[in-house]
This record gives structure tokens, C-alpha cells and sequence, in this order.
């Protein structure tokens, strides 16, 4: 590792700092630091626990934003992995480490690809900027939803979003996302009267009384997708009941799920439809929802031909546009109007033992975002 590309050594340094979600290590200070030194302007952050920057090159005209996260999840433990987790390590071309797919790597190669666009166009059009958060790992409360009310509140206004999150599936550039699913939650609670089981005629229980109403709401067909995301989805996570005693009747079941959604319904839809389907079973309940998301969908537009564009001329494939997987920050930024794509790495590692990543990725993935610079702002 003494011959390392600029790319390449800054991944290294932002790996080598363990900043576990909501943690940052200083990684934002590392980042600031270079992107002042090319002639941007960064303000800090901090919402409670968690640190935030926002850093601006430009005075006026549209902004292509690059965002993402410092913050990383848990490693496990740490005997499991082949090399410590956050001590950063190249082999038979792989950069193993935690952060390295998700999402450092992306995060140095955005720095570099600034680094290098500015020395090129030092008087680009239009701006560059970078909105960086170490709270998406975590609960996301006081990241990038607070930075986004933030520029609101400046009436300040991000025209196109490039979010690096890992959204390569075998070849970097294959998949590019161009929306998300909603997100939404539910933490059921139907009560039931405790009791013996061996006198059910004295008690109720909240399980057999549930389990129809849960048998409808998995087997109901919610929509039919359309011709950029699937079917919505509804899935039971968790299902808590009982004392742990073997003869008693519980007095409560609580059921936690979710519904990942198509725009092709509402929060609102999701649950009339849910509250009509339990109020059908006659269940004395309650129930807590959260929305985590909304789905956002970047259809076509200057960005995505961009992002195209550079896959095309930098890897020489066509890619794919995709809504699958789960949610990003992105879903924060899309609702002010800004067009949003991810575009990152290989993601068949993250938030595994041993995450790892092709080194020479990185660097492609610093020519591909320096592309997109090109086209936009030059």
C-alpha cells in the first residue's frame, strides 16, 4: 500500500477512523479540509449528537450536490474478520475494511474528483457542493433531513444530487438507482384478557384473534407497481407474545412491519387500507405508524443522461436504472424538487464481516463522477 492512488489513500484514512454510527471521527474535518484547499466554502453542522457539513464552490447558477455518510454500522465482533475492521488493507486487489463499499469509498472519490475537475475549470458554472452526514446508519433524525431544512430555511436550492451509496451489483456502473420505495411502519398492539389455558372461555387471546387479520394484510394485493418499481410489499418483522410461561394465555400480542411502496399509493392509502382490514376483524387495537420515506423517482432528465453518459464513456457499458433496494438519504433531498441519482460501488459486502471493495473501483468511480462534473458544470 506505498504506491497508492489520491483516491485510494483518502479512502484509507476516512476507513482507518471508527466512526460507528452516529460517530464521525473527524472524517468530516479530513474531507473539509480538502475541498477548502480547492476554494470551497463549508459550514458546520452539529443537530444534537450528530455532525453534519454543508461546503459550496460557485457563487450562483444550478448546484450538483454530491451527498453521502461518514458514519458506518457495527462491525461484530471483531475476531471474525480477517483483518482488523478499521485497519484498511489492499489484497489480490480488494480494499478491505469497514466503511470501504458503504460508503468511504465513494466519499474519497468524489474529493478526488472535485480536486481534479476544479484544477481543469477553475471557473466552472454553476456550483459543486457537498452535504455529508453521520447519522445515516442510525435513527437518520438529526442528518440530512435536518441539513435539508437547513438549506430550506436559506432558501437554497440543490438542482441535481449524486448520492454515493453502493448501488453497483457486479461491475461498477451497472446499476444506477434513480428513485426508492417509501418506507412505512407499523407497531401493532391488539389486546386480548389473560388467562389459563386450560379456561380459554375466561380469557382471550390476542394471537388467534390477530392471526386472521395478519393472514389478510400478507396475502392482500396492494398494487401492481408500474414500469419503474415493483409491487408494494408488506412484510412482519417481529411478532412478540406471552409471558414465557407455557399455560398462560398472553393479554397482548404486539406485531411490527413494514410497507415498502410504489408511487403508485399513499401513506394515506396504506393506512385506510390497513384500518379497514383490522377494523374487519373486530380486534381491539392500536396502532403506531412512522414514515421513513416517501418513494422518489428521478425518471429522466439531465442527470441521469449524465450519469449515463459517463458510464458509457469511462466503463463502456450501458447501465441500469433501478428502484430496488432500500432507502437512502436521498429520499430526504428528492422532495425539494432536486433530481437525485446513487451511483457507487459493488454492494455485495456491505454491513457484512469483511467488507471489501475492488480497489481499482474506486478510482473508476472518481473518473465517473469527474465525468458528470464535465457535463453539468463545465
Amino acid at each position: 500500500m506505498t504506491s497508492l492512488s489520491p483516491t485510494l489513500e483518502l479512502a484509507c484514512d476516512l476507513i482507518r477512523r471508527p466512526s460507528v454510527t452516529p460517530k464521525d471521527e473527524d472524517c468530516q474535518e479530513v474531507m473539509m479540509a480538502r475541498l477548502e484547499a480547492i476554494g470551497f466554502r463549508c459550514q458546520r453542522l452539529r443537530f444534537a449528537e450528530v455532525d453534519n457539513f454543508w461546503a459550496v464552490r460557485g457563487e450562483q447558477g444550478p448546484i450538483l450536490c454530491f451527498a453521502g455518510h461518514t458514519d458506518v454500522v457495527p462491525t461484530g465482533p471483531e475476531a471474525n474478520w480477517q483483518q482488523p475492521p478499521f485497519e484498511p488493507v489492499i489484497e489480490n486487489g480488494m480494499l478491505l475494511g469497514r466503511g470501504a463499499a458503504d460508503m468511504k469509498g465513494s466519499l474519497a472519490a468524489m474529493v478526488t474528483a472535485c480536486e481534479r475537475f476544479v484544477a481543469a475549470h477553475p471557473d466552472h458554472t454553476g456550483r459543486i457542493a457537498f452535504l455529508i452526514t453521520s447519522d445515516e446508519e442510525g435513527p437518520s433524525v438529526n442528518g440530512t433531513v435536518k441539513v435539508v431544512e437547513w438549506l430550506e430555511q436559506q432558501n437554497e436550492k440543490i438542482t441535481w444530487c449524486v448520492v454515493g451509496e453502493p448501488s453497483s451489483t457486479e461491475e461498477v456502473g451497472d446499476v444506477i438507482k434513480n428513485g426508492r420505495r417509501g418506507s412505512l411502519g407499523a407497531v401493532l398492539k391488539v389486546r386480548g384478557i389473560q388467562g389459563h389455558v386450560a379456561y380459554p372461555h375466561l380469557a382471550k387471546n390476542p394471537i388467534h384473534q390477530a392471526a386472521p387479520a395478519l393472514a389478510e394484510l400478507a396475502s392482500e394485493v396492494w398494487d401492481e407497481g408500474n414500469d419503474f418499481f415493483p409491487a408494494t410489499s408488506f412484510q412482519i418483522s417481529n411478532i412478540n407474545g406471552g409471558t414465557g410461561a407455557t399455560n398462560v394465555i398472553p393479554g397482548e400480542v404486539e406485531v411490527v412491519f413494514n410497507f415498502r411502496f410504489s408511487t403508485e399509493l399513499t401513506e394515506d392509502d396504506l393506512k385506510r387500507r390497513t384500518l379497514a382490514i383490522l377494523d374487519k376483524h373486530d380486534l381491539d387495537y392500536r396502532i403506531d405508524w412512522n414514515l421513513s420515506g416517501l418513494p422518489f423517482l428521478t425518471a429522466e432528465g439531465p442527470l441521469v443522461e449524465a450519469a449515463q453518459a459517463a458510464i458509457a464513456q469511462v466503463c463502456g457499458r450501458e447501465t441500469l436504472l433501478s428502484t430496488a433496494g432500500g432507502t437512502s438519504d436521498g429520499r430526504f433531498i428528492a422532495p425539494t424538487g432536486a433530481q437525485v441519482v446513487e451511483l457507487g460501488p459493488v454492494n455485495a459486502t456491505i454491513h457484512k464481516v469483511d467488507e471489501q471493495v475492488c480497489a481499482a473501483d474506486l478510482d473508476t468511480l472518481s473518473n465517473l463522477y469527474e465525468v458528470m462534473l464535465e457535463k453539468l458544470l463545465a
